[in-house]
């Protein structure tokens, strides 16, 4: 998908927003702002990916697990867009590895949305567990990962363990396209796995790559990954236009303020407390999924 095709998709769906927020009720399209508030300055002060917050929170509001997906994925792609404009102004992305990455992630998100519909991965009634089993393993892993990626990381960089760091580092390529595809997958069903945990993954493939050079191009690939993901939930209309509105209201300046803040925070206790967050409601969103 290139940046003009991107750039009119984007644009076309930020008026559909507009319109969708002109009839909502304000008590609600307040709720809505305060939620994205709330998300947008977590994500700016622990630089955790929106959904694995968001996701869950329009849960707990009630959504239907397709619609608080959708919805999510959406927000993702319009929200993290201005990350890729910044990144690529410093140079800071990789796009080869975007587009090996892309390779696999796009044709697989659209696949799984071919097989959901059709009722091949389950049944049409089934849809809604395996989605919300989807939803609490990659929260799992994605609090696993937070846990974990500074140790996974430092490694990975020694080469260790060497049998498994062998193999990646001669196949690189390879195994980024894998990634790639399980990505696709995986983030089609639950709206997680394209931030926090992508980077994580990314940065034990690429141990000898700078940080926010990780950062930068987990971005950029996450944009049309969650677009192309997000259009399917809304082309099966499972998108809720008017609560992404008030989403985006809320978080965009939340983001930008939690970022500012983030150094007088607390960041190592919070992100010990978004750890055993991710995990519990992971651990509950699995076992709700699976009976």
């Amino acid at each position: 998908m290139d940046l003009v095709s991107l750039a009119v998709d984007s644009g076309t769906l930020l008026d559909s927003i507009v319109g969708a927020a002109m009839a909502i009720d304000v008590g609600i399209a307040l709720s809505h702002i305060a939620a994205g508030g709330l998300v947008g300055f977590a994500i700016g002060v622990t630089g955790v990916g929106g959904g694995s917050l968001m996701t869950p929170l329009l849960l707990l509001f009630g959504y239907a697990p397709a619609v608080a997906i959708g919805t999510d994925l959406l927000y993702a792609a319009l929200t993290k867009t201005g990350g890729v404009v910044s990144h690529h102004k410093q140079q800071s992305i990789d796009w080869r590895i975007v587009g090996t990455l892309a390779a696999g992630s796009l044709p697989a998100a659209a696949l799984t949305h071919l097989a959901l519909s059709g009722g091949y991965l389950v049944s049409l009634q089934q849809s809604e567990a395996l989605l919300t089993s989807s939803l609490g393993m990659m929260l799992i892993l994605t609090a696993v990962m937070l846990l974990a990626r500074n140790k996974l990381r430092a490694s990975a960089a020694l080469g260790k363990p060497s049998l498994i760091m062998g193999v990646i580092h001669k196949n690189r390529t390879k195994t980024t396209g894998v990634m790639g595809i399980v990505l696709g997958v995986c983030v089609t069903l639950s709206s997680v796995g394209a931030g926090a945990f992508a980077a994580a993954i990314l940065m034990i493939i690429y141990a000898d790559t700078k940080s926010v050079r990780i950062v930068g191009t987990d971005i950029a690939h996450a944009v049309p990954l969650t677009l192309v993901a997000g259009l399917g939930y809304l082309f099966a209309g499972q998108v809720d236009l008017a609560l992404l509105a008030g989403l985006l209201i809320g978080s965009l300046p939340a983001i930008q303020l939690g970022a500012k803040l983030a150094h007088k925070m607390p960041e190592r206790f919070l992100r010990g407390v978004l750890i055993v967050l991710l995990g519990s409601l992971g651990a509950g969103y699995l076992i709700s999924g699976a009976s």
